[in-house]
């Protein structure tokens, strides 16, 4: 196997691509391809203040690292969910890799800040983790974003993510979010940052490759919580199709995006901000989903704190 553009050894092989790269052309083709990213959608330049959201992952990791060296301002947000042994090792990761870089990383502690981790709401409110989990992300990186001054958030995920969040958005007809899928979220007002998706056109695999060869060091765990979840089957589903035909994903939401999503677009999600009554932040109803859940959690915690125990005889 060797290099497309030297011929030396290759590497990396990729199949969708029918092509390889040594080492240096690997790189050079992975920052080439986030470049792109960004200038096709016009998600920022160099002058904006990019607030990457980084979890202690390949994915998050390998973006800040490759925005710092393509010349990009970009500081790192990290949100401690309480997920056992795996936040703190998330965590770990993602401070070491910042001091090593002589970077800026922010810590958010959701059982400080709000009075419970991801998995005592899960079990307070009685949902799943992941639900409590993602909504928190997104309210708390937004809110810090704009709170901070930030121009732009951007998130980790890759091809891999995006093809298989698609790929449930079909099979249930979930229109108005596939109004919003797209590799870029323009601001809707002035307290809803903007999000951008820089790694939307590189598979996991091919972000593990860039981390490697970076000596990047990243948290190779599972989330406990993950198994079960309907992502990694529909990530499971599409790698056995791409297995046989190589280059389905990639066509699978590239094709969408430029055929499909205009026509969600228009008028698939149309809805009026307002900003939420307890916390001030951008939403559609009086409160805000992220107040809504705590708020029920809250009563919950008072309720059982009143409950007169149990007697025994």
């Amino acid at each position: 196997m060797r290099c497309l553009k030297c011929g030396e050894k290759a590497i990396m092989e990729l199949s969708r691509h029918n092509s390889a790269f040594c080492q240096p052309h690997y790189v050079e083709y992975f920052e080439n391809q986030v470049e792109r990213a960004i200038r096709r959608h016009q998600m920022f330049d160099r002058d904006d203040r990019i607030l990457v959201g980084v979890s202690g992952g390949k994915d998050s990791l390998s973006l800040w690292h490759v925005l710092v060296r393509l010349g990009y301002r970009a500081a790192g947000l990290h949100i401690h969910l309480g997920i056992d042994d795996y936040s703190k090792t998330s965590y770990g990761k993602a401070l070491s890799f910042a001091r090593e870089r002589g970077l800026e990383l922010i810590a958010v502690e959701l059982a400080e800040r709000y009075g419970m981790n991801v998995t005592q709401l899960a079990r307070t409110v009685r949902q799943a983790p992941c639900s409590g989990c993602g909504l928190s992300k997104r309210y708390i990186l937004n809110r810090e974003a704009y709170e901070r001054g930030f121009d732009v958030v951007a998130t980790g995920h890759n091809l891999d993510d995006e093809a298989a969040t698609l790929l449930g958005n079909v099979l249930h007809w979930q229109i108005g979010y596939l109004a919003r899928q797209s590799p870029v979220l323009s601001s809707a007002g002035e307290k809803l940052v903007k999000k951008a998706k820089p790694l939307y056109t590189l598979t996991e695999r091919e972000t593990a490759a860039y981390a490697l060869l970076h000596d990047i060091d990243y948290v190779v765990e599972e989330c406990p919580n993950a198994p079960g979840a309907k992502s990694l089957f529909y990530k499971d589903v599409l790698a056995r199709i791409e297995a046989v035909s190589p280059g389905t994903k990639q066509r699978f939401f590239c094709e969408f995006l430029d055929h499909a999503r205009p026509r969600f677009r228009a008028g698939g999600d149309e809805h009026t901000l307002r900003d939420c009554a307890m916390c001030g932040q951008p939403t559609t109803a009086e409160l805000c989903a992220f107040c809504r859940l705590w708020e029920r959690a809250q009563r919950r915690t008072a309720k059982q704190k009143t409950r007169p125990p149990a007697v025994s005889v």
